[in-house]
């Protein structure tokens, strides 16, 4: 409640601000501009239907030769097309302005009839009916319409269009992030951008929604920030993700309706609406995604000793996974006025996960005889509930350019686990090797994500711009998790049980400065963070976390600075160089020194005593515009002292005590975290769009990396190098013909994408290849119809591999996160540019004020 007085007392802050501005602007006459009762009306019709169009932006400027161009007033047309203006000065010409969205922009110089005598310096001017255009031109039978490109690459960001995705139509934001250039999947569904882990944004928000959980046809685009300014969150180290979700603003109504099934166990459904009418925009999206399969999993060990093999373990896995999400999203844009707009969004996702997974293993002794064999059997199941509310409100001043927004988030939900798992053990006779085991496992969360936000920009002069911003991030997480070992009927808590909690604050404040000098631009900005994060072990009172800076002499650990510098050459082409400064703060998991055991064989542990690493990047970009297309080069260098990266070692004795009776193997790997030394990565990146003729293009990318990582533990020097490269090739190919058949307008989308070997501090990641393919046709009049097939991982050959080479052991491993799909989708858009919300019939005069 008090966030929602903040914004409110905000609010009204900015309002009256608004207002006493306008009240005290000086006259725009460099006389004097007499207030009055001077009045200017008229109606905007749609010149083929002749019906009225509402929520048009009309803008009255002042025409005269000393204020020319002077914005005096404006507003939204009502929902029966009038507008009027009152009170104007007395100036001998104006300029009307009108726009609505599907319509072309209409613009009159308007020159008013004072009256005589007593009225000599007043008007009442009646414009009439005014009739719009629609923008679209149709000449016989071919309509003009523009596309955009399936990539946007400008000099500091791409934007991606989901739109031009085929292959993750009825999927979801996953399906679509294995498109787009420069960013990669790993097996767990997390996304990296140039093999460093970006922080994702929805609607330019933090977001405690996972990718999986967000249907692909609900994304309108997808923008990659590899290098952010001071302005976004010093925490994005390794770039911005930004998922622009849909908002259509269309007067009327307008709808997306998909529905589509597949293999192995898929099936989808979604729907998007929304109505634009006078002041408001209201929206709503639906959505359910269900996906299944087999996923494979294999892992080969040599345990050494001193250097010699001391014997072998060889794990084989099947896991039978089932994913269910549901989700609805609505919200209403308020346009108070031309200048200021309040929107309200509420999100809620809800999701099911279940799974079957059949371990298989070996042990073998040093001559690879077969010592005895494991089985793991688990059974699963996880529920969640997420949801997120948004308040913004956003105050645009009279000079282009000049706003103020304000934000208010509150991210909140709970999640659920439980568990059944059975580890037996047999001599290769088949007799027991030793009794088996059940564990039983349950847990729950909730967590509660409060930010408040705003940002203000304002030019200065003609070229520059001053941007500034203030924002509060406070995030409580609970959770509960309660492992058990059944024995003879007897339950026996494990010490994988714990009860823990934390606290995470983050306060910010930041300044940027933009400005052009001849064909030279540039954008300095500096922002300074406060971060706090406390966690507890509750049943141990074990604390463990950060605070950055922890005393003003580490001031420079809470300074983060941006420098962007930008040449012009012409209208094609465009040189930059910009540094930036960020912090990677743990995360939670990075953190807790619980032990996940849901692989036996590699276990997982976070590191209490793990600091945060800072980032310096600097970048080097060149874009070049050409007549079938355009390519960007990217030259980038990133040093991290004290990356936090992965180490992996066996379990000692006493851990393998505490955790045999949860069927742990005594060979079992423990995965954790650790400061590195420093980190430095050397790349270039080049992506080129090529249109071959007018129904042909491809977009081939490449991204090749030097690294090198320098790292210690105790005695063990973790220190590595090498270099790695991947690539991306998107083709699309649509069949168009003069005559009518059922392969006109039939499309084509194949994707191609190849991740070298990479070094990593024990050893390297394997190699992958992977390739998706899809078919669209559209059909209906208008081409409202889409019906789209696709085949995801079409060789069956996306997996993710990594091999450990210790002095304790080798291991080559491989995981998979899914199998090859089969989808067909089904997708139905319609639209009604003069519908209202009601049917009364209204009086034309309705609203006009008189």
């Amino acid at each position: 409640m008090k966030y929602c007085l903040l914004f409110f007392s905000a609010f009204t802050i900015f309002q009256l601000n608004a207002q006493i501005d306008r009240e005290q602007q000086p006259p725009n006459d460099a006389t004097t501009l007499r207030i009055n009762a001077n009045r200017l009306y008229g109606k905007l019709l749609d010149k083929n239907t002749g019906k009225p169009v509402e929520a048009a932006s009309v803008q009255l400027f002042a025409a005269d030769s000393s204020n020319k161009d002077s914005l005096i007033t404006g507003m939204l047309t009502r929902t029966n097309g009038d507008f009027n203006f009152d009170q104007l000065p007395s100036l001998k010409r104006f300029r009307l302005q009108i726009s609505a969205i599907g319509y072309a922009t209409w613009e009159q110089v308007i020159t008013p009839e004072y009256g005589k005598g007593n009225e000599q310096n007043k008007f009442r001017t009646d414009l009439g009916n005014i009739s719009l255009e629609a923008e679209a031109k149709q000449l016989g039978e071919v309509v003009v319409t523009s596309s955009k490109p399936a990539l946007e690459m400008g000099i500091d960001r791409k934007v991606f269009n989901a739109s031009k995705s085929l292959v993750s139509s009825g999927g979801t934001a996953i399906d679509l992030m294995k498109n787009i250039p420069s960013v990669s999947v790993d097996v767990d569904g997390n996304v990296q951008l140039r093999n460093s882990t970006p922080q994702v944004f929805v609607d330019g928000r933090p977001t405690i929604l996972t990718l999986d959980q967000i249907p692909a046809d609900n994304i309108e685009r997808v923008e990659l920030i590899t290098n952010p300014s001071a302005k976004f969150d010093a925490a994005s180290s390794g770039g911005i993700i930004n998922i622009v979700l849909k908002k259509n603003k269309r007067v009327g109504l307008n709808g997306l309706v998909t529905v589509g099934a597949g293999i192995p166990d898929i099936a989808t459904g979604n729907i998007n609406l929304n109505v634009r009418q006078g002041k408001f925009n209201v929206f709503l999206s639906g959505g359910y995604n269900q996906s299944g399969g087999k996923a494979k999993a294999e892992a080969i060990r040599q345990n050494k000793s001193n250097g010699t093999i001391r014997d072998y373990f060889n794990q084989y896995s099947t896991n039978d996974r089932q994913r269910r999400f549901g989700s609805l999203r609505a919200g209403v844009d308020y346009f108070i006025d031309n200048r200021n707009t309040i929107s309200l969004t509420q999100q809620f996702g809800t999701g099911r996960f279940t799974y079957e997974e059949n371990q298989q293993q070996e042990y073998l002794d040093a001559n690879r005889v077969l010592s005895h064999n494991g089985s793991r059997l688990a059974d699963g199941r996880n529920n969640f509930k997420r949801n997120g509310t948004n308040l913004n409100y956003k105050h645009s001043f009279p000079e282009t350019g000049h706003e103020l927004t304000v934000d208010v988030n509150y991210n909140y939900g709970n999640s659920s686990e439980r568990s059944d798992i059975i580890n037996s053990f047999s001599n290769p006779d088949g007799s027991p090797y030793q009794p088996s085991s059940l564990v039983n496992n349950s847990g729950r969360g909730s967590t509660d994500q409060v930010i408040i936000q705003a940002d203000y920009a304002r030019p200065i002069g003609e070229n520059g711009k001053i941007e500034g911003g203030i924002r509060s991030y406070h995030n409580l997480y609970k959770s509960r998790f309660d492992a058990y070992a059944m024995n003879n009927g007897q339950a026996e808590k494990l010490p994988l049980s714990n009860n823990y909690e934390y606290k995470e604050m983050v306060n910010a404040l930041y300044g940027t400065y933009s400005n052009k000098v001849g064909k030279f631009s540039y954008q300095a900005g500096l922002r300074a963070e406060y971060s706090r994060f406390n966690g507890l072990l509750v049943d141990s009172a074990f604390k463990f976390g950060y605070e950055y800076p922890s005393a003003i002499k580490n001031i420079w650990d809470a300074l983060f600075p941006s420098l962007f510098l930008t040449r012009q050459f012409g209208e094609e082409d465009q040189l930059q160089f910009n540094y930036s400064r960020r912090i990677r703060r743990p995360s939670f998991w990075q953190l807790n020194p619980f032990i996940d055991i849901n692989d036996p064989a590699n276990l997982r542990q976070g590191n209490p005593l793990l600091k945060p690493e800072f980032i310096n990047s600097f970048e080097l970009n060149y874009s070049h515009n050409y007549k079938s297309g355009n390519w960007l080069a990217v030259l980038y260098f990133r040093n991290n002292p004290d990356d936090i990266t992965e180490f992996s070692d066996t379990i000692s004795v006493q851990q393998y005590e505490q955790l045999k009776n949860a069927g742990v193997s005594p060979n079992a790997i423990l995965n954790t975290y650790v400061n590195a030394s420093t980190t430095n990565r050397y790349g270039a990146e080049f992506t080129v769009q090529q249109n071959i003729g007018k129904n042909f293009d491809l977009t081939p990318s490449v991204n090749m990396q030097y690294r090198t990582v320098k790292a210690r533990v105790h005695d063990m020097n973790l220190s590595n190098e090498g270099f790695n490269w991947d690539a991306k090739l998107t083709m699309n190919y649509k069949i168009e013909t003069q005559r009518s058949s059922l392969f006109n307008g039939l499309g084509f989308q194949l994707i191609n994408e190849y991740e070298s070997s990479e070094v990593i501090p024990q050893g390297k990641r394997k190699p992958q290849f992977s390739m998706d393919f899809a078919m669209r046709k559209d059909f209906l009049k208008g081409n409202k119809a889409t019906i789209t097939f696709s085949v995801n991982d079409v060789l069956n050959s996306r997996r993710w591999g990594t091999i450990y080479d210790t002095e304790n052991f080798y291991q080559d491993s491989y995981r998979r996160w899914s199998v090859r799909s089969f989808r067909l989708t089904f997708s139905y858009k319609f639209g009604k540019s003069d519908f209202s919300l009601s049917n009364r019939k209204r009086d034309n005069n309705e609203g006009r004020d008189d």
